[in-house]
């Protein structure tokens, strides 16, 4: 089991994850019509090519499901109670197809629960960067973890 337990981790804590990962026109096509959403900068070619970016724009809510995904497997594989929330979702730059993507994360915070003896509640900020090192997603993911078993 890769994740670790809430006894684990400490602040400041900073992983890269492994793989990255390079963004298809398949990733994104699919994405898009798995979650209904038809808009035509992630999905028409041509009217992409004349907007200010000039090629097609990857589905941001992919890019976003990609960073936790890629981020799951070091951070809370076993050992996640549940999922928080998430805050300060920021998309900085766009997502391209081609792109290859890296996440990091970090921990920003943690807390023993008050009301869940043995479990902890961990903030982790999710950053992910493309080929060029450019930050095209960030946001803050906070956990409920069990603590390590006795």
């Amino acid at each position: 089991m890769p994740g670790r337990y809430f006894d684990e981790w400490h602040v400041g804590d900073k992983l890269t994850h492994q793989p990255s990962r390079t963004v298809t026109e398949t990733d994104n096509l699919m994405f898009s019509a798995m979650t209904h959403n038809m808009q035509p900068l992630h999905l028409d070619a041509e009217l992409a090519r004349k907007s200010e970016f000039g090629r097609i724009l990857v589905n941001s809510t992919f890019t976003f499901s990609l960073a936790i995904g890629l981020s799951v497997a070091d951070t809370t594989v076993g050992t996640l109670v549940a999922n928080l929330g998430f805050d300060k979702v920021v998309t900085p730059k766009p997502t391209f197809i081609g792109d290859t993507l890296t996440c990091t994360s970090e921990v920003t915070e943690m807390r023993e629960s008050k009301s869940r003896p043995g479990q902890g509640i961990v903030v982790f900020r999710h950053e992910l960067t493309n080929q060029n090192g450019e930050v095209v997603l960030s946001c803050l993911r906070s956990v409920l973890l069990s603590g390590k078993p006795q």
